[in-house]
C-alpha cells in the first residue's frame, strides 16, 4: 500500500487546524471546525474546500466531440463554447464507470474532470476507448490544484479578487484565464453543494497563495474552511450522487435516478443498447428519497425490509443538517417505490420504521 498523496494545500490545512484522514489515497481535512458549523457556512454564506485531489483529462483533436460522445451517456454536441455539462461513462453492460463533468473549450479542445478514486481507473478506460478516433489524451492531474468556492457569499467574496465580471459567468459556464489575486485560473460555475458558487483550477505553485487570498476576502463575509464530511452532506441535501454510494458498476443511470443525463436519441454511446432495454421494459429497482419514523440514522449498506423481506439497501443516510431530521437515500425494488410507502431500516440489531419519502430534500440555490 502507497503512502497517501499530499495535495498542494497540505499545509494550509493543517494551518488552518484541518483534521487530516486518508481519502482515496490523499491526505485531506474530514472536518476544521465541525461537520455541523461548515455545513451551515456554507447554506448561509460561503465555505471553501480542497478538491485537488479531483482528475483532470485534456482531450484534444479533430475528433474530441465525436469520441467524448461515444463515451458518455449525455449529449456534448450540443455545448457551445465555454459551457460545462455533466455526464456518465458506463459499461457495456450499463453500469456506471464514473460520474464526471466536461469542459469544452472549443470543439477540439475538453477537459473532463473525474472523481479522485477512480482517476486511473477512467484514463485506462478512456485510452482503451480511442479506438480510430483521431484524438489525444493528457492526463494532466499532477500539474492541477482546484478550489471550490460554494455559498451564497462566493461571487460576493471571489469578485474582490477579480477584475472578471463573474456575474457574466453563467450556472455550468467556465471562463479561462481569469486572474485570481493576479494568477491565471480558469474558474467555473460549478459545484457540488446545491448552493451557487465556482470551482477554481489553477497551479500548483498558485494555491495556497489563492487559498489565503479567498480567506483574507471572505474573513468578515462568514466564509469557513470546509471539510470532506460537510461536502457529504451537502451533496446528499442536495440529491447529488457520489460515486460508490448512488453510482457504480452494478447501478444503471436510470436506476440512479439520472436519466435526464442519458440521451438515448443519440446514434450510440458505450452502453446505449443495454439502458435502451432497460428503459423499454421498465426498471426493476430504483433509487428513492425515505425519512426514518423511528429512532436511528440510516447509513451506507443497511438493509431495506418490508415485513421482514429484504427489498434493497441504503446508499446514504444521515441526521440533515439543515432539516434536522434522519433521511436517507435507497435502492429498493420498484415496487417498494412509491411516495408514502412504509418501509424499514435494519439498524444494527434494530428494525426500524420509515417511509418513502421525495428525494427533493433540499431547494438548490443555484444562479441560473
Amino acid at each position: 500500500m502507497s503512502d497517501p498523496k499530499k495535495t498542494a494545500l497540505y499545509n494550509a490545512h493543517l494551518k488552518y487546524g484541518g483534521k487530516v484522514v486518508n481519502y482515496s489515497g490523499w491526505e485531506l481535512p474530514v472536518q476544521y471546525e465541525g461537520l455541523t458549523a461548515e455545513h451551515e457556512a456554507v447554506r448561509n454564506f460561503a465555505g471553501i474546500f480542497d478538491v485537488s485531489h479531483m482528475g483532470e483529462v485534456e482531450i484534444k483533436g479533430k475528433q474530441a466531440t465525436d469520441f467524448i460522445n461515444n463515451l458518455v451517456t449525455n449529449d456534448i454536441s450540443i455545448m457551445s463554447d465555454n459551457q460545462v455539462m455533466y455526464a456518465l461513462m458506463c459499461y457495456p453492460t450499463g453500469g456506471i464507470v464514473d460520474d464526471l463533468l466536461v469542459y469544452k473549450y472549443t470543439d477540439d479542445d475538453y477537459m473532463l474532470v473525474i472523481n479522485a478514486g477512480n482517476v486511473d481507473k477512467d484514463f485506462q478506460w478512456m485510452k482503451d476507448n480511442v479506438g480510430n478516433y483521431d484524438v489525444e489524451l493528457n492526463h494532466i492531474s499532477d500539474i492541477v490544484s482546484e478550489i471550490a468556492l460554494q455559498g451564497p457569499k462566493a461571487e460576493e467574496i471571489l469578485q474582490e479578487l477579480t477584475d472578471t465580471k463573474l456575474s457574466e459567468i453563467a450556472f455550468f459556464h467556465l471562463k479561462k484565464d481569469v486572474k485570481i489575486a493576479g494568477r491565471s485560473c480558469i474558474v467555473s460555475r460549478t459545484g457540488y453543494t446545491g448552493e451557487d458558487g465556482f470551482e477554481i483550477y489553477m497551479k500548483h505553485e498558485d494555491a495556497e497563495y489563492i487559498w489565503d487570498k479567498i480567506f483574507e476576502a471572505g474573513k468578515d463575509k462568514g466564509l469557513k474552511p470546509a471539510g470532506l464530511g460537510c461536502r457529504d452532506t451537502l451533496r446528499f441535501e442536495a440529491t447529488l450522487p457520489l460515486y460508490g454510494n448512488e453510482l457504480s458498476p452494478e447501478i444503471t443511470p436510470l436506476e440512479a435516478g439520472f436519466g435526464m443525463f442519458v440521451k438515448l436519441n443519440k446514434t450510440n454511446f458505450i452502453g446505449k443498447e443495454v439502458l435502451d432495454k432497460q428503459k423499454a421494459e421498465g426498471l426493476k429497482r430504483k433509487i428513492v428519497g425515505f425519512e426514518m419514523v423511528g429512532p436511528g440514522i440510516p447509513r451506507h449498506g443497511y438493509d431495506v425490509l418490508s415485513n421482514g423481506k429484504n427489498i434493497g439497501f441504503v446508499t446514504t443516510g444521515y441526521n440533515s443538517p439543515t432539516l434536522k431530521k434522519n433521511i436517507g437515500l435507497a435502492m429498493v425494488n420498484i415496487e417498494y417505490s412509491e411516495l408514502d410507502t412504509p418501509i424499514e431500516i435494519q439498524i444494527r440489531k434494530n428494525t426500524v420504521g420509515a417511509k418513502v419519502i421525495s428525494r427533493k430534500f433540499y431547494n438548490k440555490n443555484y444562479k441560473k
